[in-house]
């Protein structure tokens, strides 16, 4: 018997929402429709974009976005007032977003209400929702502040309203995994709908933490391209992909993971910053090797110092031979590019002018290659067989 696909989340990238937040970020209408397209050829399952009653800029995108005949749904992020609802509905949107502060902290100095009159007022907008056929998600903002008897009651009661899912948010980046865990697993055994998870990385936890709320029972998982957002942002799409694929590669297998590298590129052109260089799978060094030790092992076996397979993500694997670090294996491979093949003791006597060079800056390729080929001009022939000299 074949056995059945491992569950797997959906992912809801907010990068037009939640990366809007970004302080850097100012998407103009025509930049939200390539990233819109190049999010949904990578094969998201929701975009979620800004609230219409944000601005007037704000509806005309979001009914442009809705135009698209995208494959992924569009959702809008909007309060629980029958005002926006309605408005989110008019621009034809496949779900509606709902959110309310649930904690002490947000509830006296957000929106002033207790936990029977935001549920009140939750319900009044779900129902509405509701009524024109979309789908529902409600969320507690900052969940992680909020009493677990309140986030039941409140969860419970919109359960029973017949919502799509309810959302787990760690607005302010408080969690660790075994938090999420924990909550996301008490919340999963209270209700029968979907569950979708939303973290800040204040802590340095995003990524840990929307892997541990999907192992706990969450359904759909946030994240923005680059992980930007509000503050430091929320669980970047690369930087998740990367964490479920070592779980499961069957886990993003729907995903076109060979444009993640154009599409982080796109976006950090957008708002005019760098790909972070530790960034997961798309940062510039990702797959680039140096220590002798381990470009070594590298070359007989990638899998030896390689978790992820690069040409599985359209990029390709880089070894600095021109390093004081650098090993004897690193720079025969280099040599031999150039045509070059050394006895062991050449080979040994070449490494070490590469390192000393080296002990003054790390050389360029051209530099390496120079001071290979000038070195192997000095052997006799056919000590060294030189294709190129």
């Amino acid at each position: 018997m074949t056995p059945a696909p491992p569950r797997r989340p959906l992912i809801v990238d907010t990068t037009l929402r939640e990366g809007e937040q970004f302080a850097a970020a100012h998407f103009s209408s025509e930049q939200k429709g390539r990233l819109a397209r190049a999010l949904d050829a990578f094969g998201v399952e929701y975009l979620e974009h800004t609230s219409p009653v944000a601005s007037p800029g704000s509806e005309r995108d979001l009914r442009a976005l809705v135009g698209l005949g995208l494959n992924a749904r569009v959702v809008t992020h909007v309060r629980c007032h029958e005002d926006d609802v309605r408005r989110a509905l008019d621009c034809g949107v496949d779900g509606v977003n709902l959110l309310f502060g649930t904690s002490a902290v947000l509830r006296e100095a957000s929106h002033g209400r207790g936990v029977e009159a935001l549920l009140a007022e939750a319900l009044t907008a779900i129902r509405l929702a509701q009524g024109a056929g979309v789908e529902v998600r409600f969320s507690c903002e900052d969940a992680f502040r909020t009493e677990t008897a309140d986030l039941l009651r409140i969860y419970t009661a919109v359960d029973a309203c017949g919502v799509d899912r309810v959302g787990v948010a760690d607005t302010v980046g408080v969690a660790t995994p075994r938090e999420v865990e924990r909550l996301v697993g008490t919340v999963r055994a209270a209700v029968r709908c979907d569950i979708e998870f939303h973290g800040h990385n204040d802590g340095g936890c995003a990524v840990a933490n929307a892997a541990a709320a999907f192992e706990a029972g969450a359904t759909h998982l946030n994240v923005t391209v680059l992980g930007i957002g509000e503050r430091n942002g929320i669980a970047p799409l690369s930087g998740l992909i990367a964490r479920l694929y070592l779980s499961n590669p069957a886990l993003v297998g729907a995903y076109d993971l060979a444009a993640l590298p154009a599409l982080d590129a796109l976006v950090a052109e957008m708002v005019g910053v760098n790909i972070p260089f530790n960034a997961c799978i798309t940062g510039e060094t990702a797959f680039t090797h140096k220590a002798g030790l381990h470009t070594n092992a590298v070359l007989r076996e990638p899998r030896a110092y390689e978790a992820l397979d690069p040409g599985v993500f359209g990029r390709e694997r880089h070894l600095l031979s021109g390093s004081r670090l650098t090993g004897r294996h690193a720079v025969a491979h280099r040599a031999a590019g150039l045509g070059i093949h050394l006895a062991p003791a050449d080979l040994r006597r070449l490494t070490a002018e590469v390192k000393a060079a080296a002990d003054a800056g790390a050389l360029g390729n051209a530099e390496l290659d120079a001071l290979i080929l000038a070195f192997a001009r000095t052997l006799p022939v056919p000590a060294a067989l030189v294709s190129n000299a």
